[in-house]
């Protein structure tokens, strides 16, 4: 198949889980075409089969803002026509759903058809929740997709509870690569952050509240209190200086190292005891299925997807969201008993095996294919109806 990919380019989740995505089918011989505004972090090598458009904004005195959703439109109608896309796959509904459907209507006025696939990642959805004036837009966006799909079924549901949706839609989970994620030996890196064998906590976002990175902080607090440990923070984002300030204000800042952003997460991963991801929602939490996949077990709060992916008492523990006394006593737990520890870390790679890309992946071509099967046959009875 001959797929282009829009998706955002920067470190979040949406973005990540589109370009790996799109370089494990074109491993399996498609052609894929990323089409957005910046080359997506994970797009770092070359890689037969895959392709990158970039879409550029002119500046005009007229606008205050670049018109990016009227040039992503056009570059789509210009790659989708000369690369001879069999779908289209979006990822996040704002705006790459409406973009899509208005590249849809320039190419069918020129006899060029071409199935479209959104996907859901989450805070495209959540966002709506706190901002009704998205609502018919990405209503809209959604309904006039030929395949819809949600990256957990706690996802789904609250899609269709707070828009009005009438396209089924296929729950298919984030994956992992375990070619990349892996528990790995590096030990004197270990020896570098912990000196004197002190317990390693890891939590990776984009600093923004929703992660609630202040209880992250306070649990770890609570936990350097009782036994010695060290806390790495890694990314970056709006919230960063506050929780610096916060660090120190409790006394803790020498026991915190803030790592910034990080491309080989998956070498800090390999030091860490506990991940811990306390947000107060996540569609679906890839960044504690990397931990897991380090055997890493994981401390989270049971908000959104979270409780698909981290099962209580068997990978980790849950929480409620901001209940940090619980979230400590539960890391306790775990970190005080190094036998129990190991059973942790083995389950939690046991569970994360089950989102492994090669379980995944085919789920993705299967539905491709559907889409395309019935969006051909919708065009051939349309076809029919015309002529007579």
């Amino acid at each position: 198949m001959r797929i282009g990919i829009v998706c955002y380019p920067t470190y979040g989740g949406s973005g990540v889980v589109a370009t790996e995505l799109g370089l494990a089918l074109a491993a399996k011989g498609h052609h894929i075409h990323f089409i957005t505004y910046k080359r997506p972090v994970r797009l770092v090598h070359y890689q037969e089969n895959v392709y990158f458009h970039e879409v550029n904004s002119e500046e005009y005195p007229l606008f205050e803002y670049p018109p990016y959703d009227t040039t992503l439109t056009s570059k789509l109608v210009d790659v989708i026509k000369y690369e001879k896309l069999d779908l289209l796959h979006v990822h996040y509904a704002i705006p790459h759903a409406t973009v899509a459907y208005l590249a849809k209507q320039i190419l069918a006025a020129e006899g060029i058809h071409i199935p479209v696939v959104t996907t859901l990642h989450g805070t495209d959805i959540t966002l709506v929740g706190s901002d009704r004036s998205f609502a018919p837009v990405v209503s809209f966006g959604i309904n006039q997709s030929d395949g819809v799909t949600a990256v957990s079924h706690h996802l789904q549901k609250q899609t269709c509870e707070q828009l009005k949706i009438n396209k089924d839609i296929e729950v298919i989970y984030n994956f992992i690569d375990f070619k990349r994620f892996r528990s790995l030996d590096k030990a004197h890196f270990r020896k570098a952050i912990a000196p004197d064998g002190e317990k390693i906590l890891v939590h990776t976002s984009n600093f923004r509240k929703v992660k609630r990175i202040d209880d992250v902080i306070q649990t770890f607090k609570i936990v350097q209190e009782k036994i010695p440990a060290k806390l790495l923070l890694v990314g970056d984002g709006p919230e960063r200086p506050r929780l610096e300030r916060l660090t120190r204000e409790l006394g803790l800042y020498e026991h915190v190292r803030f790592l910034g952003k990080q491309d080989a997460i998956e070498e800090i991963l390999a030091v860490a005891d506990l991940f811990i991801i306390p947000s107060e929602n996540e569609s679906f939490g890839l960044a504690a299925l990397e931990a897991m996949a380090c055997e890493v077990p994981v401390i989270s709060s049971n908000a959104g997807g979270l409780p698909e992916v981290n099962i209580h008492g068997v990978t980790g523990c849950l929480a409620d969201i901001g209940d940090v006394e619980a979230m400590a006593k539960h890391a306790l737990t775990i970190l005080q008993d190094d036998s129990l520890l190991a059973e942790y870390r083995a389950r939690a790679f046991e569970q994360a095996k089950k989102f492994d890309i090669g379980v995944i992946l085919p789920q993705y071509e299967v539905y491709y294919e559907k889409i395309i099967s019935k969006f051909q046959a919708e065009c051939a009875k349309t076809l029919i109806s015309q002529e007579s």
